[in-house]
């Protein structure tokens, strides 16, 4: 499709400064041309996460009043920039943008083309937007892990959006995996693979003291304190790995379980990654989407709403007021 065939304007909602959802402004912004390297995709479902209405403080982004916040999106490919490929136009893709560039809360979404995921025909937009920022994180997080079968893991914060997937990934990977949840996840996480579920201090109100010295690996996507009241759940050279906060001290003394750190985040690659790396994140999310096609990975329940309800919604996922994947058509 050609440049003159698209409007010269759009649809977006627009951060004015603001920390509250509510207060972000649905505007018509002039499309701008596209840099090398980028297509332009025309959004026909957003996925809202946590994290859009987290950055609206501003202390985790530089952003200037009039930035298009959002971060997933699935639509069809209408332009490309210098040095993409023709090929890339007319197809249905997902994809997973910077919190540093224009973003997904907009009727049309200039993204690296290196992030784009080409859509199974099978695959519906809706599940393809709620796909990208949890399931690529979960997947971020279990490559961590050496593969060894068999071998006991604890997930906290299971019941959420990335524990979802994580469940799932480490499931197939062979894996021994025990849930750490608000019991009314339970069922659901047991029909993902789940061999253990078990409340932690968050659903009971009380400190958690895990078994000492029972898991090879701790997947946590709470918080930073949470994760490090799970490190003595490990055993010797076993794994730590911090979705929502890095622990601010090594958990453990020097030479004693001898544990691996990790975290993750996939701004690191916006940010750090190069196209192999890319290339490598990619294919796994079109590995993925290819599994939700063939309904071998379940995608999260999904609630979805009109794009000019998109910042109540934010709002409501802000204030957990429901349950499952928020989404927002675009008409």
């Amino acid at each position: 499709m050609r440049d003159e065939s698209l409007p010269a304007d759009y649809r977006a909602w627009v951060w004015r400064g603001s920390a509250a959802p509510l207060d972000l402004k649905l505007e018509r912004l002039a499309r701008p041309p596209l840099e090398a390297g980028q297509a332009l995709v025309r959004n026909a479902t957003i996925g809202l996460n946590p994290v859009d209405w987290k950055v609206l403080g501003g202390a985790l982004v530089n952003w200037r009043p009039g930035h298009v916040p959002g971060v997933d999106g699935a639509g069809v490919v209408v332009a490309v920039g210098a040095g993409v490929a023709q090929r890339w136009l007319g197809q249905r893709v997902a994809y997973h943008t910077s919190l540093q560039r224009p973003g997904s809360f907009a009727e049309y979404t200039p993204v690296a083309a290196r992030a784009l995921m080409r859509l199974p025909d099978a695959l519906d937009f809706e599940v393809a937007a709620s796909f990208p920022c949890p399931a690529l994180t979960a997947w971020l997080a279990i490559e961590k892990l050496p593969a060894q079968p068999g071998r006991p893991i604890l997930i906290g914060g299971a019941g959420g959006a990335v524990g979802h997937y994580l469940v799932q990934l480490a499931s197939a990977r062979g894996f021994a995996v025990t849930t750490m949840s608000h019991p009314r996840h339970w069922e659901r996480l047991r029909t993902l693979g789940a061999q253990d579920c078990i409340a932690g201090p968050l659903a009971t109100g009380q400190r958690w003291v895990p078994d000492n010295g029972r898991f090879f690996a701790v997947i946590d996507s709470v918080n930073e304190d949470h994760a490090e009241r799970l490190a003595p759940a490990l055993l010797a050279n076993g794994h730590l790995v911090c979705i929502q906060g890095r622990v601010p001290h090594w958990p453990c003394e020097p030479f004693g379980r001898a544990l691996s750190l990790h975290e993750v985040a996939l701004g690191a690659l916006h940010a750090f990654g190069d196209d192999a790396a890319w290339a490598c994140l990619t294919a796994a999310g079109e590995r993925m989407l290819g599994e939700l096609a063939e309904r071998r990975l379940q995608p999260e329940t999904r609630l979805a709403r009109d794009f000019d309800e998109l910042a109540q919604l934010l709002e409501e996922l802000r204030h957990r007021r429901f349950s499952g994947k928020p989404l927002v058509r675009v008409r």
